[in-house]
């Protein structure tokens, strides 16, 4: 099936992470020529090397350290609980170098050419190596993924600071941590150090943290970091950061007063960028927004036959996401006469903190912003049984659905194993299931995910409607 007419590749691919790896097993599928680049020191991509995985990782190791600790409230006791830093680090980077291989195996399976180089764009077709070499491909697909982002705090630069890429390596604790940010990153490296011993204090600068998750979910978080010992500060703006001896600090606005807060390091966590710079994509007609690349819902580039895919174009930085724009973007290059677009009605996110937060479809605010209707109804978890035994009692799940037909709109959950949990809610949108049809699924007892049939049920007593005949209309 090979379209390269004058060409050396069908198909190029700028980036070997996830969306890059994803777009280019699709084409070389479909019979495609295509060749992957990828010029980074280490091969694997965000979500392997510095990501997904080594901080989930981390985050495990901690949970456990935690429940440990929490013992005797069911009657265990444990002697000299705590860790070993560097057998902790370790084990993390053995797991990453394993997931890494693995990844390096495919690359190189031979279904496609892979070149350790990075490409510069010449014109819209042609690609100059950083090995020397050019080549080029009659369609392209961009992949290259986010780089943390330059703080433009006055003076954090010259003082030095952590990122969530450095912080993955340190060999030694410090003493003091001060997180900037409130986004998830923020927060998982945050409460990972608190439960390290560390002394965190969290700066956001909105109200809440976790800005883009309904506010009754973020105030379980924030309860739950204060009642562990971090110090939160919400609704702050940024001063300067400053040195007094060996300890860093930072000066902000909060609640009209300018406060100043010291520690050993700064972890910068206020988003990564696209990583874009030095590609030249101007010269290939490729339009980009604050460094972000523009894709419409095919994943397609100002120029038609170039597409974007993952961190490099957003709208969300979700691995999963990254990989079904990649497929998207190759199924387009093949199939050019009968093209998908992406859908996020189904959208999931995932914060790994304790409790875990997540979310699929609308939430609350997006709902109201959006001026769309809908029934909500919440349960908690103090109140259910399998959470009440694992004396995880903080949080709640929440449904949202259509007032109308009872469609289900969308799932939120604040709790124990909340990652899992809201991928029954997934599985319920993906088939158009209503509040009706989910109250009447049997649950076996006494489980975590039994408590969706709560709110279900509540729903379900509110909106009574003909929900089968009218499912077609609501979606």
């Amino acid at each position: 099936m090979s379209l390269t007419q004058g060409y050396d590749y069908d198909v190029a691919i700028l980036g070997a992470g996830s969306a890059g790896y994803a777009a280019a097993r699709t084409v070389a599928a479909a019979g495609l020529r295509a060749v992957v680049l990828e010029g980074g020191e280490h091969v694997g991509g965000l979500c392997i090397l510095r990501g997904c995985m080594p901080t989930k990782a981390l985050l495990y190791a901690a949970e456990v350290l935690h429940l440990m600790k929490q013992g005797p409230t069911w009657g265990l006791h444990a002697s000299q609980v705590g860790f070993d830093l560097s057998r902790v680090m370790a084990r993390k980077d053995q797991q990453i170098r394993e997931f890494a291989e693995f990844r390096r195996q495919q690359l190189n399976d031979g279904k496609f050419k892979f070149i350790r180089a990075t490409g510069q764009f010449l014109d819209d077709h042609n690609l100059a190596l950083s090995n020397g070499d050019r080549l080029s491909a009659k369609y392209l697909l961009i992949g290259t993924g986010s780089v943390p982002a330059t703080p433009t705090l006055p003076h954090l630069e010259e003082l030095g600071y952590l990122t969530s890429d450095s912080a993955l390596s340190l060999t030694k604790l410090p003493k003091s941590l001060i997180v900037l940010g409130g986004g998830p990153v923020a927060v998982e490296f945050a409460q990972l150090f608190c439960r390290l011993n560390v002394k965190v204090t969290l700066i956001q600068r909105s109200e809440h943290i976790l800005r883009h998750f309904d506010p009754d979910a973020a105030a379980v978080v924030e309860k739950v970091f204060r009642r562990e010992g971090m110090t939160v500060f919400t609704d702050t703006k940024l001063k300067e950061a400053w040195r007094e001896g060996n300890m860093k600090g930072i000066s902000f606005l909060h609640q009209g007063q300018t406060v100043r807060v010291a520690a050993e390091e700064i972890l910068y966590a206020l988003g990564r960028a696209p990583n874009t710079a030095g590609l030249a994509l101007d010269k290939a007609g490729v339009f980009v927004e604050n460094g972000r690349i523009l894709a419409n819902t095919e994943m397609q580039t100002t120029a038609n036959h170039i597409y974007a895919a993952g961190d490099c174009t957003g709208p969300y930085e979700i691995v999963h996401v990254a990989i079904q724009q990649g497929e998207t973007a190759a199924y387009n290059i093949i199939h050019r006469g009968k093209k998908k677009s992406m859908d996020y009605r189904l959208l999931c996110q995932v914060v790994f903190t304790d409790p875990q937060v997540a979310t699929v479809g609308l939430t609350e605010r997006e709902a109201k912003a959006q001026n769309i209707a809908f029934r909500a109804a919440s349960y908690p978890f103090d109140d259910h049984g399998k959470s009440l035994i694992m004396e995880a009692k903080d949080g709640f799940v929440k449904l949202l659905a259509c007032p109308h037909t009872g469609v289900i709109l969308g799932g939120c959950v604040v709790g124990p194993q909340g990652g899992e949990l809201i991928h029954e809610i997934v599985v319920g949108m993906h088939k158009q299931m209503t509040v009706h049809e989910l109250a009447r699924t049997p649950h076996f007892h006494p489980t975590l995910a039994e408590i969706w049939t709560y709110p279900a049920e509540e729903l379900a007593d509110q909106i009574t409607i003909r929900a089968a005949s009218s499912r077609k209309k609501a979606a």
